[in-house]
């Protein structure tokens, strides 16, 4: 009977402090001694249950009853965890020559990110911190725990920056908010990963950032230290970034573009550079960066520049109307004009901007192309090339409907055929480049091209930039590069050393010198795009070393080549 009664007892006031609030059963400091105490009072019974009053007493003295009852707080073992590591070092000094664990660990300790973590714990550590109330889905039904979080929970946000640095991140306005419009990736707010594309930006610091991006950009920008950001998250699952590689065939300073949202944010380029596209969701601003490395930033998409080259003036056309490539007067001999079996008025409309491109092992090219203005020496590096090693280069043998010379044998300087077989073959598409001269046909042939690849040999060829359009595929591999022309002066000069050596025995003339020279800048900005090497020749021996030295890269460099040649 006592044992009963003590039981009731004790669990009568134990069941008195059951909290209204709440449905966990909270026990009161002051009721747990009570019940000690009646315990520790009560006479022995030969009535009363030992084992149970033994089993009570030892539950309310239970060391975990008593730690429910503590007002848990969160605190450190210690806040200055620097001068320890400092101390630390400072023993393991003269161990660090002798043992390599010693070392090693010396190292760790020294490491800048290791000694941030430890000054932010300090930091943390140096306050308190009152344990944060439940969260109230833990009292909700289990079915209303799984619907998303409210739009409207505000949520505060730190960062730490310096002044003037970039976080990496633009804004718009959307119903009178500013809104993130998008995140630079491998910028800081990226690495962080605290804020997304749609948060809302409520302050900064404790100042409301009213309506104005620029404003908002500025502030942030000259803050530095501790940042804290007030926020209306948008729960957006991120993308994952893509993998995507572009040649570009522009230059590009955001420093003079007035279309884009922030030119902080702008990545700059040049013609030629590789970039990755990271982010295409923006129709009009894609985030990209440097192969070599760095953070991401944005550039004109592919649609956007479109739109505001579509309008210019390209050379072709320009040139067209002048008198650059305007035909010669007089009874001079008009001069052998090539076309390709492609539209070469096509050239005029395309707009060049990005080109997608992947990495490949190297390899080795089928075709070697070399384009450049007239006279600029594209036949003597050829020629120079073949003969320098002949069992790994080759080149065609011209086609033409002439009749042969009594000294010429078929297959040798050209191959002969019918004017109505040639015409017939031009007309199905047969010839890379054809044109007339003095009244009869001159064409290279593509089936003599694929001869010398099934030969295992590289096809050297001097043709026409336009035929660049039907050689830049998978079928031909080409490595393309344009012998650009030097200064006037300097070309007028290696002609004069040319005559008097008798390796040429023209001397021409300055209207014929600056043809060339306009001619070179001409096929430069037309074509540039599809170059791969660019040789100034001005001095025939160089321009053959670097020519060579660039070939033999090819078997041993990793090569950047349009996407449509691997896939």
């Amino acid at each position: 009977m006592a044992s009963s009664r003590l039981r009731r007892l004790s669990l009568g006031e134990m069941g008195s402090l059951n909290s209204s609030e709440g449905s966990e059963l909270k026990l009161s400091r002051e009721a747990m001694h009570q019940g000690l105490d009646t315990l520790s009072d009560s006479p022995s019974s030969t009535t009363a249950n030992d084992l149970d009053l033994i089993f009570l007493k030892g539950i309310m003295e239970s060391p975990i009853a008593h730690e429910k009852l503590e007002e848990t707080k969160l605190e450190a073992v210690r806040d200055n965890n620097l001068e320890l590591v400092q101390e630390i070092l400072r023993d393991l000094s003269p161990l660090v020559d002798q043992n390599s664990s010693a070392a090693e660990l010396a190292r760790i300790l020294k490491e800048p990110h290791f000694q941030s973590l430890l000054e932010t714990h300090d930091s943390v550590a140096s306050k308190s911190f009152e344990t944060p109330p439940p969260s109230p889905c833990a009292f909700m039904d289990a079915a209303l725990n799984n619907q998303p979080v409210p739009p409207d929970a505000v949520r505060m946000v730190g960062i730490r920056k310096v002044a003037g640095e970039h976080l990496g991140v633009t804004f718009r306005v959307e119903s009178g908010e500013l809104v993130i419009a998008r995140i630079l990736h491998g910028g800081m707010i990226d690495q962080q990963g605290l804020l997304h594309v749609g948060d809302i930006i409520k302050e900064v610091n404790g100042k409301e950032v009213g309506n104005d991006p620029k404003v908002l950009q500025e502030m942030l920008k000259e803050a530095s230290g501790s940042v804290v950001l007030k926020i209306l998250p948008s729960y957006q699952e991120p993308h994952p970034p893509r993998q995507v590689f572009v040649k570009c065939h522009f230059d590009y300073d955001p420093a003079h573009d007035n279309l884009i949202p922030c030119k902080e944010a702008g990545l700059k380029f040049g013609s030629g550079d590789i970039l990755q596209i990271v982010n295409q969701e923006d129709p009009n601003w894609w985030q990209a960066c440097h192969v070599e490395g760095g953070s991401a930033g944005l550039i004109p998409s592919q649609l956007l520049e479109e739109k505001r080259k579509a309008f210019v003036k390209r050379d072709l056309e320009l040139a067209a109307a002048g008198a650059l490539c305007g035909g010669i007067s007089g009874k001079r001999k008009k001069k052998m004009m090539y076309l390709t079996t492609k539209n070469a008025e096509f050239d005029r409309h395309e707009l060049l901007i990005y080109e997608e491109v992947a990495k490949v092992p190297p390899f080795r090219r089928k075709t070697l192309v070399l384009i450049g203005a007239q006279g600029v020496g594209r036949r003597s590096l050829k020629n120079k090339l073949m003969l320098s090693d002949p069992a790994r280069y080759g080149t065609t043998i011209p086609y033409t409907c002439r009749k042969p010379k009594e000294d010429e044998k078929d297959g040798q300087m050209y191959s002969f055929v019918g004017r109505a077989e040639m015409e017939q073959d031009i007309k199905s598409g047969r010839y890379l480049e054809h044109g007339e001269y003095d009244g009869n046909l001159y064409g290279t042939k593509i089936s003599s091209i694929h001869e010398v690849i099934e030969a295992g040999k590289v096809c050297a060829l001097d043709v026409n930039p336009q035929a660049l359009k039907v050689l830049r595929t998978s079928e031909f591999l080409p490595y393309v590069v344009f012998i650009e022309a030097p200064d006037f002066e300097v070309l007028r000069a290696m002609n004069k050393s040319a005559i008097e050596a008798g390796v040429a025995t023209k001397q021409l003339t300055d209207a014929e010198l600056k043809r060339t020279v306009d001619e070179s800048g001409r096929i430069q900005r037309a074509y540039g795009h599809y170059f791969d090497l660019t040789i100034v020749n001005d001095n025939l021996e160089g321009a053959f070393r670097s020519l060579r030295a660039a070939l033999e890269r090819l078997n041993t460099e990793r090569q950047w080549v349009p996407v449509s040649w691997v896939f």
